[in-house]
């Protein structure tokens, strides 16, 4: 491979364009101390419109897959056309607030043990994503996620997010940096067999990150800097998408089975299904207090969400693949 830039910046849209548009333009206005190429996968968006974005910035490479590829498999497309010494994942709606690539890179050149290296993710209004950085899943933690608990006692164990809320954190090695936003060498991703597609969406950055583990190398956590990543909110704040929901599901079984085995996949499940039936009760003894405890659109999508979880748990509700025929 001839290598032509340092960054080759990989965006895979899906009814997104919108999101697309500000997130391309935000890396052509912040990104300054780098040389990079802007690789945008269009997944079969029924939306279509990708056209305008080529009119918009002509520099851009736009790939239009004829299907959905799903999110492993778009992102493998653009990377097998980028010709940066490094590759950077990027979901369409992010937005850049400063030149973060460069600060991300300049990380990553001074780390030789470098797997993954991420960065702050924030909410549009500002706030911190409890999801910026993650710790491998287990059955324990994924049950107990909540982003109140983990925003109130980030140092807890089952999540270990203290340093998202530590002032001047520097660089830090954590479990797993989110699919949103992450940084890899062009070798390193190629030699660990790129994004697993047996994931159509969710669980292909965990299936990443423990490869990269598996690799002998290290993720880290850049604080210094920061983007907004206007879709990783709190569910309580958005409307619950019932597809979604499901397929994140799905993701995790896969997940736990291929890294842990049948049983822990099983025992995930069927703790899923009790702890989506527990919340529930919860839910419905608040509704007792109204507004009291819990808001009515909080608690409404929460009600959403977790009757989802219970009838998927209990073989109810599998999706159909979007886009796919």
């Amino acid at each position: 491979m001839e290598v032509n830039v340092d960054v080759s910046i990989i965006i895979v849209n899906w009814n997104s364009l919108a999101y697309l548009q500000e997130c391309v333009a935000s890396i052509y206005q912040q990104t300054r101390a780098v040389s990079f190429e802007v690789i945008v996968v269009d997944n079969a968006s029924p939306e279509g419109g990708i056209e305008q974005l080529a009119l918009l910035f002509p520099e851009v490479v736009v790939i239009q897959s004829k299907e959905n590829l799903g999110f492993a498999g778009a992102n493998n497309l653009g990377f097998r056309r980028s010709r940066g010494e490094y590759a950077l994942f990027l979901n369409p709606d992010t937005k850049l607030l400063e030149d973060s690539i460069s600060i991300l890179v300049r990380h990553m050149r001074a780390l030789p043990d470098a797997g993954i290296v991420g960065c702050k993710l924030l909410n549009a209004d500002g706030s911190i994503q409890v999801s910026s950085i993650k710790r491998v899943p287990t059955i324990l933690n994924q049950v107990c996620e909540a982003e109140y608990l983990q925003t109130h006692w980030p140092q807890c164990p089952l999540w270990s997010l203290t340093p998202l809320f530590q002032e001047g954190i520097g660089v830090v090695p954590v479990d797993v940096i989110p699919g949103a936003c992450m940084l890899l060498r062009h070798t390193v991703f190629a030699q660990v067999g790129m994004l697993s597609e047996e994931y159509f969406m969710y669980a292909e950055d965990l299936d990443l990150n423990a490869k990269i583990h598996g690799a002998g190398l290290t993720n880290y956590y850049v604080g210094v800097t920061a983007l907004v990543h206007y879709g990783g909110g709190s569910s309580s704040r958005q409307k619950v998408s019932h597809w979604a929901t499901v397929m994140q599901c799905r993701a995790m079984v896969r997940y736990f089975r291929k890294t842990r085995g049948r049983y822990y996949e099983r025992l995930y499940r069927t703790t899923l299904g009790i702890a989506a039936f527990l919340r529930l009760v919860l839910l419905g003894v608040s509704a007792a207090f109204g507004n009291l405890l819990l808001s009515r659109e909080v608690r409404r999508n929460a009600w959403t969400k977790w009757a989802t979880v219970l009838k998927w748990t209990i073989g109810i509700g599998e999706p159909k693949i979007v886009g796919q025929s």
